[in-house]
């Protein structure tokens, strides 16, 4: 990689609520940011990258997707249908278009045979351009439980070894089925299907190795059993009952106080509906929960889950931040600041990404207009890097 001098009319560094105007950012050989400066104090013989009336961003990050799976009305059979090498080729696909939405980093929450770990590794080699991956591998489950086809099958004794196996495999994020969840008809969303007992063990384990657990969580048992133990995140959150949406304001004080990461996987193609009963018939009480949360404080990330169904596709975090979160009562800084500096606080990698700050990764989202004035100039995308390089 060469040196790069960036400039563009306005800087957005989500460290303040402030832009900043006629800057250079300096990106060096290594990637990351090596300066930031008014363009003033920049000499006029220097071969600047001027990408016009734009405004330069840190790039978005995704805390809950699914590379494996293919974003129509039957991804598991896609999933079954595929080999090894067919799927990794068709996630490097669904990398690809998300990057080119600009989101630059995806925490993959369930792989099949650690399928995202190869392909973290390649781009992180630089052997390709792509967004960063922090993988799970195949999510922790029980027999026959949530997503049991991806291959996390353990008994509720066990869990204390499939947590060591991944942490031995290399990931950078462990999850465990807490409730059933849509895909599966095994399983209810509203059922538990490991205990306090054993999210406690895995979160645990996760800790000894450095690790943070994201708890999948739909049934409000399972909600309170996360809550309880303290784990790193609660994915989802959506409060299930076996026919409807738990209103409880206790709860939802309790939640807020915790300030544990609720992962609220509420971006979706706008004007669609989901295709899971469970939640098309409960997504305004799902809604309403969320807002309540956020009123009270809580520390709430917007996520996709992509990949499950036509409704989020590997592109569509744009749209939760433009279209939803607005909706909870987030100001345009807020909502861009909840998927880049909050969003990679609640992975762990602030220190690297999410800001754009001197010693970070060039993690750069550059956008036409200004998206603090109109939050759809998200959309209108110019160019991406990632770490450095150009991917649009």
């Amino acid at each position: 990689m060469r040196v790069v001098l960036l400039t563009a009319r306005r800087l957005f560094t989500a460290t303040t609520p402030v832009l900043l105007e006629d800057q250079v950012l300096e990106i060096d050989e290594s990637g990351r940011i090596a300066s930031i400066r008014r363009r003033d104090d920049v000499g006029a013989a220097v071969d600047l990258v001027d990408l016009g009336d734009v405004t330069l961003l840190p790039g978005l990050i995704d805390i809950h997707q699914h590379l494996c799976f293919d974003a129509t009305l039957d991804p598991v059979s896609q999933l079954q249908a595929d080999d090894d090498a067919a799927l990794l080729e068709r996630m490097r696909g669904a990398a690809r278009r998300a990057l080119a939405v600009g989101i630059t980093t995806i925490r993959d929450l369930g792989d099949r045979n650690y399928s995202s770990l190869a392909l973290r590794d390649s781009i992180d080699t630089g052997a390709e351009v792509g967004p960063r991956i922090l993988a799970a591998g195949p999510p922790i489950t029980t027999p026959h439980g949530h997503c049991w086809f991806l291959g996390g099958e353990v008994e509720p004794g066990d869990v204390e070894r499939a947590v060591r196996e991944r942490v031995e495999r290399g990931v950078d994020v462990v999850k465990i089925m807490a409730s059933g969840g849509n895909m599966t008809p095994t399983v209810g969303p509203h059922e538990s299907q490991f205990g306090r007992e054993e999210i406690a063990v895995a979160l645990r384990e996760a800790h000894v190795a450095g690790l943070r657990l994201a708890v999948h969580a739909h049934g409000v048992g399972a909600v309170r059993d996360a809550l309880a133990v303290g784990a790193d995140s609660i994915e989802h959150c959506t409060l299930f009952t076996a026919d409807g949406v738990a209103d409880d304001p206790e709860l939802l004080e309790q939640l807020a106080a915790s300030q544990l990461v609720l992962s609220m996987t509420i971006a979706a193609v706008p004007g669609s509906e989901p295709p899971f009963p469970a939640i098309r018939q409960r997504i305004a009480a799902i809604r309403t929960n969320h807002q309540h949360l956020y009123q009270r404080g809580a520390r709430v990330v917007c996520s996709s889950d992509a990949g499950v169904a036509p409704t989020k596709p590997h592109t569509v975090l744009p749209h939760g931040v433009v279209d939803t979160l607005p909706m909870l009562g987030m100001s345009n800084v807020e909502a861009i600041t909840n998927v880049t500096a909050v969003a990679a606080d609640a992975c762990g990698i602030a220190d690297r990404t999410g800001t754009l700050e001197v010693g970070k990764d060039a993690d750069i989202l550059a956008v036409s207009g200004d998206p603090i004035a109109d939050l759809s100039a998200l959309h209108d995308v110019v160019a991406v890097y990632a770490r450095g390089r150009l991917a649009t």
